[in-house]
């Protein structure tokens, strides 16, 4: 099963944790051999946060000499508090990473282990191509856990009883489901944007249907965001949102927390469709009444916006996984190797509802929407990274203010390139 090559060779954030008051984030060895291993992740009940703490005893039985200390942390937490411990000296020894400019930046200032001559042959041939969102300058600095392209996951049993045939195909067309789902009373489309990220995803894929593929890699190179796509970008999504979309209150609705949540609302029929990328059904499913998936569940790609210069059916998305840090124990990467084993992935896509970096292990993929999005994922031209992600944070966070504040009606097109071209100028 072939792996779409990522924009840039990159793919995503970093995301980390904070350790509990008064606990060292970093790794000990004792004279006798022993050595524990910190690892942060953000999965912070059910199901994901049981598979890290199985996964962790499983390779401690087979590493006896390991000790695996979990700490979950919720995801929006997770950037400020990496980047404090990072700076502090103290980071842990395994955390999470999503490539592209905020990994460069960790590398850049020391503090990821190279991993390259660590991997195994089996894990360079289980995870393919989507090794390469942690490659930096020919090395490479993480394992990818899952791959996680983006689109719409919606209420099949609401398109029909709004009489939405088909799922949209063109922008055009999502507007005219938009009208007939707020005819039957239902709210089309739920964002959390008060995390902020959900709401900036909406101009990363317009920006995906105006801009070409060499201008996104470009802009990574030369962080300069002249180019009239990033304008016509903001301008798309700025037509849209005057269709007025959204559920009510979304400017304080968050992403995943909660029967309130964007997620909650499509878990609980109370919103139409999400766009979110490929963990949202595992989500989805933790907040349904019964907590069980939602079985109407569908997925269908961002739509197609004319005249743009993206290439049709580039998808935007992420890999997630784990790196190393600098100064953790060389048992980091035979933890690493451990994650990405074939009965430790399938059962990473089990307990996690998602799409396994493993070629290997996505065969077990079962969920319909998600085997939608294998497909399409695995038949799209090239993705891009969430562009917060391949920019860096500095400009990430400024794109991603700048595109919250168009949602709130205090920016417009204009003042996204200017926010993001001025922090690009401080970088």
């Amino acid at each position: 099963m072939r792996l779409t090559k990522f924009v840039a060779g990159s793919a995503a954030i970093l995301l980390s944790a904070l350790a509990l008051s008064g606990c060292s984030a970093g790794s000990s060895d004792s004279s006798d051999g022993k050595v524990t291993l910190t690892m942060w992740q953000n999965s912070t009940t059910g199901d994901g946060k049981k598979y890290w703490d199985d996964t962790a005893a499983a390779f401690e039985k087979a590493n006896p000499n390991v000790t695996v200390k979990i700490q979950s942390i919720q995801n929006e937490e997770m950037d400020g508090k990496l980047q404090t411990a990072l700076n502090s000296g103290d980071a842990p020894d395994v955390f999470m990473a999503r490539g592209g400019g905020k990994l460069a930046d960790v590398v850049k200032a020391g503090q990821a282990m190279d991993l390259t001559s660590g991997l195994s042959d089996a894990t360079k041939k289980a995870v393919g191509n989507s090794l390469s969102a942690f490659e930096i300058d020919g090395k490479n600095y993480g394992v990818p856990t899952a791959v996680l392209p983006s689109g719409f996951f919606y209420s099949s049993d609401l398109f029909t009883q709004a009489g939405v045939a088909s799922p949209p195909k063109t922008i055009s067309d999502l507007e005219a489901a938009d009208e007939k789902l707020k005819a039957a009373g239902i709210d089309p489309i739920a964002v959390g944007a008060k995390d902020a990220w959900p709401a900036a995803h909406w101009y990363y894929n317009f920006a995906l249907r105006a801009c070409s593929q060499d201008v996104l890699n470009e802009a990574a190179k030369s962080r300069n965001f002249d180019d009239d796509c990033w304008l016509k970008a903001g301008e798309n999504l700025q037509s849209f949102i005057k269709t007025e979309p959204f559920n009510d209150g979304f400017l304080t609705t968050s992403a995943q927390q909660g029967a309130g949540s964007s997620a909650g609302l499509i878990a609980n029929k109370q919103a139409s469709m999400e766009l979110m990328g490929a963990w949202d059904p595992g989500v989805i499913a933790s907040l349904t009444p019964d907590e069980k998936p939602l079985a109407d569940l569908k997925w269908f790609p961002f739509p197609e916006v004319p005249g743009g210069k993206g290439e049709t059916g580039a998808m935007m998305g992420g890999v997630d996984g784990f790196t190393c840090w600098v100064n953790a124990p060389k048992e980091c990467v035979d933890f690493l190797n451990f994650m990405v084993e074939k009965s430790n992935q399938e059962a990473y896509a089990t307990a996690f509802q998602t799409l396994p970096a493993s070629t290997e292990a996505q065969s077990s993929v079962s969920d319909p929407a998600l085997k939608d999005i294998l497909a399409t994922y695995n038949n799209a031209p090239y993705v891009s990274v969430w562009l917060d992600t391949l920019y860096g944070q500095s400009v990430g966070n400024a794109l991603n203010v700048a595109v919250v504040d168009m949602f709130a009606g205090k920016g417009d097109a204009q003042s996204i390139v200017d926010a993001v071209n001025a922090a690009a100028a401080k970088s």
